[in-house]
């Protein structure tokens, strides 16, 4: 199985396997990759930056390989993840044609792991909207249908992973990020828990928690071994997340014991469109099938709750954002250097107030004590990813900055409750519209549990398979 196509099939765990055995060379498996981002980029457009050159020089000198997923082709995404020698521009074009001087705590530990970086992948700019179309490096295609935003920020680290260029990818999510272009793209995408895995040595705390740092993946078992190579605490952080129990990978190994599933198709900020709640329902049905105790329930906040306070404190992350890299990067940004939305969002977070930053923490903490409650009651809460299937490019860049947020919410529908309450949620790509086009669903658990909803998502993929599929999207 050494055809470009065969090898967009296979997950990371396959691929190190391939050259582990002798059946490809490290160099072979990644010019292969190599190739399939060439030929889908101008139709995708999911790879803006690239550093194939280092990452075939590193591959020839490596004398051995280690860890499961070592020697896989690999993305990360053009926002945080500093890695040394490779541009990061955070999507904009304020920050064309910056090089950080060193790695990030993150990517020494993803190039520990083995994992050959071939290059970043496409991002909304500094990761504001649900779609990936920045100014900058142009739009992401789904490559489900080339006319659909690929989702966002990670859009086009969902796209590349779906269109078979690279088995798994970096994606960060502190409102949805990581799970909003898994479901528009069909592939697996889990939020850690809270400080689950590490921000530093230049950052701390993010948003006041809402971010975390994962990848996307097209298996299950790629996700919970990147998550074993890069989660626990780096010397100096600010809080730690709750101990594991064992290895993530441990929780894929048996089916996990009968759980007390709520599920809801309630609106957001916008009602769910059918395709969306057919997609609960269906996973919901799925869940009872496979012996879990399944109850219509939702906890009490709805999004309209905490809009407000979300968008403060994702104001002030943005504002903090920019005026951090610039200085950085030795640029100094103005309304004429970024995109509208993110210079009005830089506007609202530097002008808040130190007062008023405070007051949205304190609404969003109760907000997490009243979702904490409710699990204690559930082990996992189902829910709609985003309230519409993957919409056409485009949807989200017309009327004001207001207007587009208000469209950005509407769509994300709840992902954002897990950024703030910092449990970990994951999107399944379970469905399927009429046309084909992928919609996912989200299981949210328990703060710290990532491992019930690893063995919850090995037994889905078990009952309803989804990594054989590759879109018709060039791929090489």
């Amino acid at each position: 199985m050494n055809s470009r196509q065969d090898l967009a099939l296979l997950d990371a765990h396959a691929q190190s396997e391939l050259v582990r055995s002798g059946a490809v060379s490290r160099e072979e498996l990644l010019e292969a990759a190599i190739a399939r981002i060439e030929a889908a980029r101008p139709t995708v457009n999911a790879v803006p930056i690239t550093s194939y050159e280092a990452a075939l020089k590193r591959a020839a000198g490596q004398h051995a390989l280690a860890g499961p997923l070592a020697g896989a082709p690999f993305l990360l995404k053009d926002l945080g993840a500093g890695c040394a020698g490779l541009e990061s521009t955070q999507g904009s074009r304020l920050l064309a044609g910056f090089v950080p001087a060193r790695d990030s705590t993150l990517v020494e530990r993803f190039k520990a792991a083995g994992l050959a970086i071939l290059g970043r992948s496409n991002s909304a700019e500094f990761g504001v909207l649900p779609t990936t179309e920045p100014l900058h490096h142009g739009p992401t295609r789904n490559p489900w249908d080339l006319t659909r935003s690929a989702g966002g920020s990670s859009g086009g680290a969902a796209a590349a992973v779906a269109a078979g260029l690279v088995p798994v990818a970096h994606a960060n999510d502190a409102g949805g990020s990581i799970r909003i272009p898994a479901s528009c793209c069909g592939v697996f995408g889990l939020k850690p828990t809270r400080a689950r895995t590490p921000l530093g040595p230049d950052i701390g705390d993010l948003m006041n928690g809402l971010a975390s740092e994962h990848v996307v993946s097209r298996s299950v078992r790629d996700s919970a071994a990147v998550l074993d190579l890069i989660s626990g605490p780096a010397v100096g952080d600010p809080y730690p997340a709750p101990p594991l129990p064992a290895p993530f990978a441990d929780a894929l190994t048996a089916p996990p014991r009968a759980l007390r599933v709520a599920f809801t198709t309630r609106p957001g900020t916008e009602p769910l469109d059918p395709v969306c709640v057919q997609a609960v329902e269906s996973a919901a049905r799925l869940c009872a099938e496979l012996g879990h105790e399944v109850t219509e329930d939702a906890p009490g906040p709805v999004m309209p709750d905490v809009a407000a306070a979300f968008l403060d404190v994702w104001a002030a992350g943005v504002s903090s954002a920019l005026t951090a890299q610039s200085a950085v990067a030795g640029r100094r940004p103005d309304a004429d250097s970024v995109e509208e939305l993110t210079w009005w969002l830089h506007e609202r977070g530097r002008t808040l107030g130190a007062a008023g930053y405070l007051l949205a923490i304190g609404h969003l903490q109760r907000t997490a004590r009243s979702v904490a409650a409710f699990h204690e009651r559930y082990d996992v809460l189902l829910s709609a990813v985003t309230s519409r299937p993957a919409p056409a490019l485009g949807a989200f860049a017309h009327g004001t900055a207001e207007q587009q947020l208000d469209r950005a919410l509407g769509f994300a529908h709840e992902t954002p409750f897990a950024n703030l309450t910092g449990q970990p949620a994951m999107s399944v790509p379970l469905h399927r519209d009429p046309a084909g086009l992928p919609v996912g669903v989200q299981f949210t658990g328990r703060y710290g549990d990532e491992h019930t909803l690893l063995a919850l998502a090995a037994q889905l993929e078990r009952a309803r398979p989804w990594a054989h599929r590759l879109p018709p999207a060039p791929a090489g």
